[in-house]
């Protein structure tokens, strides 16, 4: 194949490494094809002669995105004694290789808040590492560091995944923000890790009057129904309840009330009573528009 078709045949794949990173599918879009970019610019322009497309795109890649994190933390955070790993004893965590994969793949949209907290280099060692299976040589080579050095990182950053500290909690405006983005992505496993097991749906009399249901019970239940559903749901503020809302004509007909506790969904309710309604407002993450 020649690079075009290389590339094309990549892409899927450096996406999807982007989009781990970087938690963003539009800006791992822009980063794979600024990839392409630098891969056109090395052959036509520079002559250069690269013996092994593949790992080059996803050095290359890894890069960008690493520039990018690294463009969203100003202050420095990484661990000055980190570079010398080499020299220290370090013995990683025994864990189950199946439980790193089961790990890895529950991060997703659910606690993509963590990721964003770890440093740059972290969240690359974790991602290349426990969501693709790079060997801690290769991501040592991309964050020119070395393999010990890598294997420290991934081991940090799935350190802090697994058992967040205090400070790293979802927030109950990111948990709500986590299932309605699962429920219209139709994603039934996250919808699933989003609910306590006996979650539970209600809504006042006006929004059964609107066709939503009265009640719905359990976990798998509530999960089967919000699955590939509320396409159109836009976030709000219901007084100071992080929530999301149906609008009609620019006006919230039907609100999604959400109770949360430690991260979990335990109830949803549907409300269309005018009182209600008159305290929707429109926002943005934790921030009113």
């Amino acid at each position: 194949m020649d690079r075009t078709e290389t590339f094309e045949a990549e892409r899927p794949r450096l996406l999807g490494i982007a989009t781990r990173v970087l938690g963003d599918h539009a800006e791992a879009e822009d980063v794979v094809q600024q990839a392409w970019l630098r891969l056109d610019r090395a052959v036509t322009r520079d002559g250069t002669e690269i013996d092994n497309l593949p790992a080059w795109l996803t050095t290359v890649t890894t890069r960008l995105c690493l520039d990018r994190l690294r463009a969203r933390t100003p202050v420095p955070v990484e661990d000055p004694h980190l570079e010398d790993a080499a020299l220290e004893p370090w013995s990683d965590p025994v864990t189950d290789p199946a439980d790193d994969v089961a790990l890895a793949d529950t991060v997703g949209i659910a606690l993509q808040a963590v990721i964003d907290r770890l440093s740059p280099r972290e969240r690359v060692a974790f991602v290349l590492h426990d969501s693709f299976g790079f060997d801690f040589a290769t991501i040592g080579a991309v964050l020119d560091t070395s393999p010990v050095a890598a294997r420290k990182l991934a081991s940090r950053a799935r350190a802090k995944v697994a058992q967040p500290a205090p400070e790293d909690a979802l927030a109950d405006w990111e948990v709500v923000d986590a299932f309605m983005a699962a429920a219209r992505g139709g994603d039934f496993e996250r919808l699933l890790q989003l609910l306590a097991p006996d979650a539970v749906v209600g809504a006042d009399e006006a929004a059964v009057l609107a066709g939503t249901p009265a009640s719905i019970e359990g976990r798998d239940e509530v999960a089967a129904f919000f699955n590939g559903s509320a396409q159109a749901a836009m976030a709000v503020f219901v007084g100071d309840r992080p929530a999301s809302a149906w609008f009609h004509r620019g006006a919230a007909a039907v609100v999604f009330d959400f109770e949360v506790a430690d991260g979990k969904v335990r109830a949803i309710t549907f409300r269309a009573d005018p009182d209600v309604l008159g305290q929707v407002v429109r926002r943005d993450g934790p921030t009113a528009r």
